[in-house]
């Protein structure tokens, strides 16, 4: 297996390995510093979710333009990215003894929030701050129709909020939310937009109601990342691929093809079999993550050199792709670029990236929270 040197730069492509991950700094400059002028023209504090890039330079970048921290999934994520960033949210529930303790012994450096949505992780997290001795922000984790995690409603998200207020080692920070379901278009996502918000005002108004505060509202995702300023109730938003897109974004319409910062560089391997070519990235490079609106037809990714091709079939090292609706056929040797349906998982398979600096200027990067699952 490949593994590469610290720093290592090289100034011609064909001198980096196949199959490794590209990521266009112009691009990627461009696309976090659309995102930090969205969030400031509509008043939003911007709160990045590492998960998609998992890397301490993408992170100081997004930093540098104006986030107010990061999102991180899971400890090792949050370990990792304390190294740059002195305020995180982790979004993702702790009720374990082994993270609680953990994440309470970070929050004496750093600024931690949590999100929470069943008193078990209340407990814990509280008893884990108070033998630590510090003290971690909660944010209450809100269904707002994904149907994923959260209250159900606004009468549990108070019995919540109160169960924090009565820990001494936690502070009551406000809500969380994850719009997962909103995933059509933006111009199609008006209606259930502002659904979320009824919710979130309907919690806000009861919490107020009994003496309680909601001094952040967290939500967003990318496919709402342009539209989250509807959502009245939202003072901080968490997106993620927008920093290097996917072809689940072009394909559901949040983002366009030029907004694509990362690839995975291909080789073409074998046509020995008719009306095919097989690349030498497979499963273990491109994931099993199917198109998000032909699931079943929409393969593996977009080959930006044949946008006709299919990649029709991943086994793990082997990408096969239909090429009988090309026009020219793909030669053994030559190196093409795959767009990821889905750039997340993509991302975490990777060791190192290639981050590409100018166009003979390219430089092998780690990936410094790859495989941070727990």
């Amino acid at each position: 297996m490949f593994q590469a040197p610290e720093r290592l730069k090289v100034s011609c492509k064909e001198d980096i390995p196949t199959p490794s991950l590209v990521v266009d700094l112009n691009q990627v400059t461009h696309n976090v510093r659309a995102m930090a002028d969205y969030a400031k023209t509509h008043g939003l504090a911007l709160r990045p979710h590492t998960k998609t890039h998992k890397s301490l330079t993408m992170a100081s970048l997004q930093l540098e333009h104006g986030a107010t921290g990061v999102c991180v999934a899971k400890l090792g994520e949050a370990n990792v990215m304390a190294e740059i960033a002195d305020d995180l949210l982790l979004g993702y529930p702790i009720v374990d003894n082994y993270r609680a303790d953990r994440i309470a012994q970070l929050a004496n450096s750093k600024k931690i929030r949590l999100a929470v949505d069943t008193m078990q992780a209340v407990e814990c997290i509280s008893a884990a701050a108070a033998a630590a001795k510090s003290t971690i922000g909660i944010l209450i984790d809100i269904d707002v129709g994904y149907h994923r995690t959260g209250a159900q409603d606004p009468e549990s998200a108070l019995a919540l909020a109160k169960a924090v207020e009565s820990q001494s080692a936690l502070r009551l920070d406000g809500l969380f939310c994850f719009p997962g379901h909103i995933a059509g278009p933006p111009d199609q996502q008006d209606a259930e937009l502002a659904a979320m918000d009824r919710i979130l005002l309907q919690v806000i108004d009861l919490w107020r109601e009994h003496g309680l505060a909601a001094t952040i509202v967290s939500g967003g995702s990318t496919p709402t990342s342009r539209t989250s300023h509807q959502v009245t109730a939202l003072n901080e938003i968490r997106p993620g691929s927008y920093i290097y897109s996917d072809w689940n974004c072009v394909s559901g319409n949040w983002y366009q093809l030029n907004d694509c910062a990362a690839s995975v560089l291909a080789t073409v391997v074998s046509d020995a079999v008719p009306g095919k070519v097989v690349i030498d990235a497979g499963s273990k490079t491109l994931t099993q993550d199917r198109h998000f609106l032909q699931p079943d037809t929409g393969g593996f990714g977009h080959v930006v050199e044949y946008p006709q091709a299919r990649i029709i079939h991943l086994t793990e090292e082997h990408g096969e792709v239909d090429i009988t609706a090309c026009d020219q056929r793909p030669q053994v040797g030559q190196r093409i670029h795959v767009i990821p349906n889905h750039i997340c998982p993509c991302v975490n398979l990777q060791n190192s990236f290639w981050l590409q600096h100018g166009p003979d200027d390219f430089e092998c990067l780690p990936v410094e929270a790859r495989g941070c699952v727990v």
